[in-house]
């Protein structure tokens, strides 16, 4: 049996990829710190469903402890890791860049120790569409430079795909970076647009639309990150005989690490993605049109053909069906009529 050991396992992400493995047969151990960036009634509530299967087990460890961490790793054999902790939040890293520094940067230094010494076969961190900041060629491509980020949310993932790539040069630690795009989906979090917008228009409030709805994301529903990220795992990257410093490609390298983006490769308009929620919710929302906020990008696109390629990946949920699955989980979670 596989031994996965998937941090931010009471977040969004970390919850939903949990449940698949555990529903495989692998065990899972959690790791999560359970700040209170967003209300912890939730992470709990998601915990909670882990903590009822067979093979999960959860540590309440933040990554920037050190000691802590290295008590996990040594206390079993751990075959997998995959690190989705992270403070998230492109307009909270203005406020708080401390945080970032201590979870993105500090805690994952941390987690590339456990698995260098812990010889873990495999490494799998949550990397972010944040990363393309000022680029505007579309869609974005892993083979494209990401020397410009716009907020300090993005350059922390950037960094982190530069630690890892550096702890795979000296130590053939092999590592896959995932590039998530505007991930949905039941469960998600509270400071996502989705959610948002939902919990307003369903309290008669307005909803605040920033660059005056002139806004596209690639929206990916959770089901199909969670296939591609499973996918990923079993799939340990190695070096690319190809590649050459003469003409560096970013998303491959010379040492057992790969960048993939992994997103829904049809990006929306915001204000269609506001039009199916008000189908969904049969209510139309009262709009606050407000200009692009600091570290914003106004677009993102995803190219996957790497992803593809790699290991068969398409994404498989309309907008309007994952919006639909949403919305009944929060009136149900919420206890909505």
């Amino acid at each position: 049996m596989q031994t996965i050991l998937v941090t931010g396992a009471a977040g969004f992400i970390g919850f939903h990829l949990s449940q698949r493995l555990l529903a495989q047969g692998r065990a899972v151990i959690g790791v999560d710190n359970i700040n209170d960036y967003y209300d912890v009634r939730l992470k709990h509530a998601r915990l909670d469903q882990l903590k009822a299967q067979a093979g999960f087990t959860f540590h309440q460890v933040d990554l920037s402890d050190q000691q802590g961490l290295n008590g996990i790793f040594a206390g079993t054999n751990v075959d997998i890791v995959v690190n989705l902790a992270a403070q998230a939040g492109v307009r909270y890293s203005l406020e708080n860049p401390q945080a970032y520094v201590n979870s993105n940067l500090v805690g994952f230094v941390n987690i590339l120790e456990c698995c260098r010494h812990h010889h873990v076969k495999h490494l799998v961190f949550a990397s972010s569409s944040s990363v393309y900041g000022a680029n505007t060629n579309m869609p974005f491509s892993v083979h494209h430079n990401v020397d410009h980020p716009v907020s300090l949310y993005a350059a922390s993932k950037k960094a982190n795909e530069l630690m890892a790539h550096t702890y795979s040069h000296l130590f053939a630690l092999p590592c896959t970076g995932l590039r998530f795009f505007t991930v949905y989906g039941p469960w998600g979090r509270p400071d996502m647009a989705l959610f948002l917008f939902t919990k307003a228009i369903l309290e008669g409030r307005p909803i605040q639309v920033f660059n005056h709805g002139k806004m596209q994301r690639d929206f990916t529903y959770i089901d199909d990150i969670v296939e591609g990220v499973v996918r990923v795992m079993d799939q340990v990257p190695v070096p690319n005989p190809q590649w050459s410093g003469d003409s560096p490609d970013p998303g491959t390298s010379y040492t057992p690490y790969k960048i993939y983006n992994i997103g829904n490769n049809n990006p929306v308009q915001l204000t269609d993605f506001i039009t199916a929620i008000e189908n969904a919710l049969g209510k139309p929302a009262q709009k606050q049109y407000l200009p692009l906020q600091p570290g914003d990008v106004p677009a993102t696109y995803a190219d996957i053909d790497s992803l593809t390629a790699a290991v068969g990946f398409k994404p498989q949920t309309p907008l309007a069906q994952g919006i639909a699955r949403f919305i009944e989980w929060y009136k149900t979670y919420y206890n909505i009529p």
